[in-house]
């Protein structure tokens, strides 16, 4: 009885769309343990495939999309550069698609390894749903997943799939990345901002160009714009991130100020999967 009421749920569920956020931590620099980012990130699903992306690129790339404002780019909020990334998850194929745009062109990397899990006999309640523990090994970390079969999809956040339910909370051992759930919501549609077309590329391959990367203003920088009354500098990168620096802070300097702009523009490796 309880099988049949679950792929009742799971029918009626497939059938309406949901949004899921998820507050992130993440600690940026390994070698400094007190430096945390906090941001945020949905994960939409009809209950046949997700897209998990940063909510205030969604919300700055939807506006923009609306009324090509470049006044209003410039003003929108911050979000950390290693959240330019969409993952697709095709869940009968069993595939995740990872978009990530490197300067101006979009690049694709396709993972079939998914994390493989061990169902532990520990349970919680958490935002008012029974949970169960869930650990696994996945690209070179030890995670550690709260997951629910009151919500009966098998996402999370990030690429944490596999499991009889939804993820309410992931991290791993050493807090260096954690997720957890803050809101469900219905929506009308899914995330619709997926690149058209993209350069596909192996998982070695995309390290290697992120790896080999070097800041080069005159090459990298689409647009500029100076506020001078506020003292404030925005940079839009080629790959549409938008950086926002302090102009006296700059001139503080002692690296100098195209050397600080250079360095807090630099993209690094993806920190969940590459060290």
């Amino acid at each position: 009885m309880y099988k049949v009421l679950f792929l009742l749920f799971a029918t009626l569920f497939s059938a309406q769309n949901y949004r899921f956020v998820y507050e992130y931590k993440m600690k940026p620099d390994a070698g400094k343990k007190d430096s945390v980012v906090t941001d945020y990130m949905n994960l939409d699903t009809d209950g046949k495939k997700s897209y998990f992306y940063n909510a205030v690129k969604y919300e700055r790339d939807s506006a923009y999309t609306a009324d090509k404002n470049n006044a209003a780019l410039f003003q929108s909020k911050y979000y950390d550069q290693n959240l330019n990334y969409v993952i697709e998850k095709q869940y009968a194929k069993k595939t995740v698609n990872f978009y990530d745009k490197f300067k101006s062109v979009n690049l694709l990397i396709t993972d079939h390894d998914v994390p493989k899990w061990k169902i532990e006999n520990e349970f919680a309640t958490i935002n008012t749903m029974n949970c169960q523990k869930a650990t696994t090994d996945y690209k070179g970390r030890k995670w550690e997943a709260w997951f629910s079969k009151e919500y009966p999809i098998s996402d999370g956040p990030y690429k944490f799939s596999g499991l009889p339910g939804l993820v309410l909370k992931v991290k791993d051992t050493g807090d260096d990345h954690v997720f957890n759930l803050i809101q469900i919501k219905k929506i009308q549609s899914l995330f619709a901002l997926v690149p058209k077309s993209s350069k596909q590329v192996s998982r070695e391959e995309y390290k290697k160009i992120i790896k080999n990367y070097t800041f080069i203003a005159a090459d990298d920088i689409q647009s500029m714009n100076m506020d001078s009354k506020a003292g404030m500098m925005s940079i839009q990168l080629k790959d549409g991130y938008i950086g926002k620096f302090d102009i006296n802070q700059m001139k503080k300097s002692s690296a100098g100020m195209d050397a600080e702009i250079a360095k807090r523009l630099q993209k690094t490796n993806n920190p969940i999967e590459m060290d």
